[in-house]
């Protein structure tokens, strides 16, 4: 049995994703077959790249490193924005695999809807026609307001299983969450700790000391308390798994209301509305 067991959330396709994952953006490719394994040894099944990561390569070394069988790992890559259109996207694809040295991805998100280029759509028909051949298990988006997954669901159909999105006490997004689950789409947070920057909040620091815990694993447990999939990061070998430690405490009902009261619509990272322009 894992150290530490990662409960699993249903997506709307019938496939499963560990609630927990780890994340690789920022880490260099020379460094991130190292922190993968070491994310998998400690008891992390999913794993969370991009093509704009630059290190599908050495995340893929990381799935060889150790003695995970691949059918056990869920695996995530994403098409970059500079690759959104239906030909370009399944190029695209093709690369990752190559990078990957995989032969399917568990699942494949777009990166960003880049609006102002009219591109998501014809992306998210060839992100179907990647599912249909069996490249990827599941797919999805990231960074998708509700306005942009109600066209995909208008003009194809097909709702995405997972919209992975910035998602911290900053930033609950309540209002995308909401529809998400309308609409049976799993919300999986990035950037759960503001990049780095609520771990110095006295609220969440205080919270911390109350359970003898770090901020870090405070505000994962937020995240998870509230359904939601979390990618967590880091390429030291301590916090790694440390963040995997999250699951044998329980923050109050009055630590919620602490953190829920943090809300400011603060960004960390891009908005969506306008990145890529």
């Amino acid at each position: 049995m894992l150290p530490h067991a990662v409960p699993t959330i249903e997506l709307n396709d019938g496939n499963s994703i560990p609630q927990l994952g780890f994340g690789v953006f920022r880490v260099p490719n020379d460094q991130a077959a190292a922190a993968v394994s070491t994310a998998l040894e400690t008891g992390y099944r999913a794993i969370d790249t991009a093509a704009y990561y630059g290190n599908e390569t050495g995340v893929g070394e990381g799935l060889r490193m150790t003695d995970v069988p691949r059918a056990e790992v869920h695996l995530t890559t994403k098409v970059w924005h500079t690759d959104l259109g239906y030909a370009a996207t399944l190029r695209a694809f093709d690369r990752s695999l190559a990078n990957l040295q995989v032969d399917y991805v568990d699942l494949y998100l777009i990166h960003w809807p880049v609006p102002s280029r009219d591109l998501y759509v014809e992306t998210w028909q060839a992100l179907e026609k990647i599912k249909s051949s069996g490249g990827a298990r599941s797919i999805g988006v990231s960074n998708f307001p509700q306005a942009q997954i109600e066209r995909l669901l208008t003009e194809t159909g097909t709702a995405p299983a997972v919209n992975q999105i910035e998602l911290h006490p900053w930033l609950p997004q309540k209002k995308l969450r909401a529809y998400d689950a309308r609409q049976n789409i799993a919300t999986q947070a990035w950037s759960p700790l503001g990049h780095g920057q609520l771990v110095t909040d006295p609220v969440v620091r205080a919270i911390a000391e109350a359970h003898s815990r770090d901020a870090g694993q405070v505000l994962l447990r937020w995240n998870l308390d509230l359904g939601n999939i979390v990618i967590s990061k880091s390429v030291t070998p301590e916090r790694i798994r440390s963040n995997i430690q999250v699951f044998d405490f329980a923050l109050t009902t009055d630590d919620h209301a602490r953190l829920a009261a943090l809300n400011a619509g603060k960004r960390t990272g891009p908005n969506p509305e306008t990145y890529g322009i």
